[in-house]
């Protein structure tokens, strides 16, 4: 289906998107098909499998241990859901695998099987993406029972080996079916013409096509409330982090001392707010806790900062009242997905593709949209904002220390939302005109994704990732 703010938007677990949500979401779609396999009266796949093989290539071999990749694997083959399940539910379920050696594929068939048999492939990349893996199940004679080859293409979104031409084709067909459909910049601007429509209403009315109003104003009310629970999750834990670097947890300590210099949310101080947002997010992110990908969660804080500041500083809203305030949030969701879009058709928001510019770049570039929107911008002047964002985030590399999504990721958004409510800024003191445009500045950074060099794009073999000592 064509993509929404809703599949930019969606609720997972840290600290990954391409690493823990897109190989959680391939592993429960296999486990679905051995459950389902046989419902009709046919041979059930579950009652003739014998033993299960995981192959992980390129990035996801490389990288997956500090991305929470083999876990994450293992959870979706017992069949849970990314969306759905509860931090708790994943300690419980991996505390049980470690300790007994047995995992519960598909939800019903207990199999021997453990993060160490997984098979990793670093150096090898499959043609379709670097985030590739392959599930295979075996029946008690060794002969293959099923199989399958995914990737994971960045944001949580998954493609399977040998249907991408008919995903694009899906894809395609899905987009004539919308109201106003898009895939470039200009081309969105022109529908805003066209039609005297925002940004954020063209995006409204696309989604209407497969949701009613109400149901996208409470899905979009819903991912707000996750992401302040994420916050409020962040500030209740203190200590380090986990995964061996130990990274100090900054944002509980923050918290107090801002609660205390600022005790009337005084305006000098909304920088040090965001940069809380943007850091509490990211620490809760790289605890494995619940995050909603925007549009990734290595660049997961970024626009819960962006949209904090225009709650809390925009101009207008120190009388607002909560139907305004979540007006805002609507419309600020909205904008920041119809930018989102572009950076998903038109390149990548994948690291492992593209390197960091990809995640962050485009979470800053969305969230300037989003604020200009919300400030009361142009359509003209909310695709500056966005393009302003990206233009200075251009080149950025993906090289986490450890493979972890914590040095230099975290502190990364909060540099980013800065960058971000900077641009709105910058892109509201115009008239809307500018020298280079967004779509300029997408084809850059995909083109600059291409010709990066791998060490850059999250397989830890290059930049801070082999020049800072780990421990």
């Amino acid at each position: 289906m064509a993509v929404g703010v809703f599949e930019l938007f969606s609720v997972g677990i840290g600290p990954s998107s391409s690493h823990t949500v897109g190989p959680m979401r391939a592993g429960a779609v296999f486990a679905r098909e051995l459950r389902e396999a046989g419902a009709d009266g046919g041979p059930s796949y579950l009652d003739r499998v014998a033993s299960l093989r995981v192959d992980l290539y390129g990035s996801l071999a490389a990288t997956g241990r500090g991305h929470g990749t083999f876990t994450a694997v293992l959870l979706g083959l017992e069949g849970f859901e990314p969306e759905e399940i509860l931090p708790d539910q994943v300690e419980e379920r991996l505390t049980s695998i470690a300790e007994t050696g047995k995992m519960n594929l598909a939800g019903s068939l207990v199999l021997p099987y453990s993060v160490e048999e997984m098979v990793l492939h670093p150096l090898t990349v499959l043609p379709r993406h670097t985030n590739g893996m392959t599930f295979t199940v075996f029946d008690s004679q060794d002969e293959v029972v099923h199989k399958a080859t995914f990737f994971s293409v960045g944001g949580g979104f998954i493609v399977r080996e040998g249907e991408e031409d008919s995903a694009q084709k899906e894809l395609d067909e899905s987009k004539k079916e919308l109201p106003f459909p898009f895939r470039t910049a200009a081309e969105l601007l022109g529908r805003c013409s066209s039609k005297g429509l925002s940004i954020s209403d063209i995006m409204l009315v696309n989604e209407k096509a497969s949701r009613s109003e109400e149901e996208i104003r409470e899905g979009l009310l819903h991912i707000w409330s996750v992401m302040e629970g994420c916050v409020e999750s962040s500030l209740k834990r203190e200590g380090i982090l986990p995964g061996g670097l130990k990274v100090r947890r900054r944002a509980p300590d923050w918290h107090e001392r801002l609660l205390k210099e600022d005790k009337d949310r005084d305006p000098k101080y909304w920088q040090e707010w965001v940069n809380l947002i943007a850091l509490a997010v990211n620490e809760e992110n790289a605890s494995g806790g619940r995050v909603v990908t925007a549009p990734t969660n290595g660049a997961a804080g970024i626009i819960p900062a962006v949209l904090y500041y225009a709650l809390n500083y925009a101009p207008g809203m120190e009388n607002a009242t909560q139907e305004d305030k979540d007006d805002v949030v609507v419309k600020f969701l909205l904008a920041a997905g119809a930018v989102g879009v572009l950076y998903k058709e038109q390149a990548s928001i994948s690291g492992a593709e593209v390197g960091c510019q990809g995640e962050v770049g485009s979470a800053s570039s969305m969230a300037a949209a989003g604020l200009a929107e919300v400030m009361g911008g142009t359509p003209a002047q909310v695709e500056n904002a966005a393009e302003i964002a990206m233009e200075h985030n251009l080149g950025l590399t993906c090289d986490p220390i450890g493979g972890l999504v914590q040095v230099p990721c975290i502190e990364r958004n909060a540099i980013a939302a800065a960058k971000a409510i900077n641009a709105a800024k910058m892109a509201l003191w115009g008239d809307g005109t500018h020298r280079v445009s967004l779509d300029e500045v997408i084809v850059t950074m995909r083109e600059t994704g291409r010709d990066m060099s791998s060490k850059y794009k999250e397989t830890a073999m290059g930049g801070l990732a082999v020049n800072v000592v780990e421990c």
